[in-house]
């Protein structure tokens, strides 16, 4: 975080690296609120910095943005540590939560894992919580996710915006992989985002930031590159999902990175929309020597290694 970037009293920012998603935590006398949990590998650092805050308090409430892997990922854990904990979910996949389909839930579909947990309330547009004086609205913004939600505080004009709004752009636009429209609700996101006039962004990735506009900017000309031109869009897609797992692997060897890539069966779909000239091996593998190629991966012997 900025050094300069002073923030309210209870407003804690727990920036992460790219495996797990940031999170915020919300403190007065009487609730702690935690927006966000992490992927399940770095759940008990999740907890350890969590318990840091706390000072030996519980945790009341976790609320989660949307229901990605690496935004709650960390929720079990955390509910079995703090059992009194209420959980606050996204309403667009409760009934997925309730009865736990994995496979409804994305989690089959990226690749990824996460811990059965359960929910106890569901968001509502329109909502607002009232933590340490302030209020934090909730306001639906899908594109990334059909279903995901951001808060705002009108109060300090902090907006929490997941992976909405992100410095340099949003996270991947998932209903295209399905082959549903989402373009068009990432603009209208924006567009929400813009109109709540904040000063500080919390993204669900990379650290805060104040120069909203231009980070508005960046986001737009990002959008209607991939509008213009929809294979960067499955390019950039397929390399962040690969690039997610080598990160929670580190190393591993191609042929079981191959095995691998076959039960996430969001890469067979987008495969199958832009690269049927190739076979999936091969098409794998040029991903897989894409992220060498851009430093953000090495091969030693067969192993690909994260860098």
């Amino acid at each position: 975080m900025p050094d300069a970037m002073a923030l309210p009293q209870g407003v804690h920012f727990i920036q992460r690296g790219w495996l797990s998603s940031n999170s915020v935590l919300l403190i007065d006398q009487d609730q702690s609120v935690l927006i966000d949990t992490g992927y399940y590998s770095h759940a008990q650092q999740t907890l350890e910095l969590v318990k840091h805050h706390l000072n030996g308090r519980a945790l009341s409430t976790i609320i989660n943005t949307h229901l990605h892997s690496d935004h709650c990922g960390g929720n079990a854990h955390l509910q079995a540590a703090f059992p009194d904990v209420t959980t606050w979910i996204p309403p667009g996949l409760a009934a997925e939560v309730r009865n736990w389909d994995p496979l409804a839930l994305g989690y089959i579909g990226t690749g990824q894992h996460c811990p059965t947990f359960t929910a106890n309330h569901t968001l509502h547009i329109g909502q607002t919580f009232l933590i340490g004086g302030l209020h934090w609205q909730c306001f639906a913004a899908p594109g990334h996710d059909p279903h995901s939600f951001i808060l705002f505080s009108p109060d300090v004009g902090i907006c929490i915006t997941a992976d909405a709004l992100w410095e340099n752009g949003f996270g991947v636009v998932f209903p295209e992989i399905e082959g549903e429209e989402g373009y068009d609700d990432v603009r209208a996101s924006l567009d929400l985002i813009e109109s709540l006039q904040a000063s500080i962004i919390f993204p669900g990735h990379g650290a805060p930031f104040t120069d909203v506009a231009g980070g508005l900017v960046r986001a737009r000309t990002r959008l209607n590159k991939f509008v213009d031109q929809p294979v960067s869009h499955a390019l950039y897609a397929a390399k962040v999902l690969v690039k997610f797992k080598l990160l929670e692997l580190q190393r591993v060897d191609m042929r079981s990175f191959r095995d691998w890539s076959v039960t996430a069966t969001h890469l067979a779909k987008i495969h199958q929309a832009h690269s049927t000239d190739r076979s999936f091996d091969d098409w794998f593998d040029f991903i897989c020597n894409d992220l060498v190629r851009s430093g953000a991966a090495s091969l030693e012997g067969s192993d690909l290694i994260n860098v």
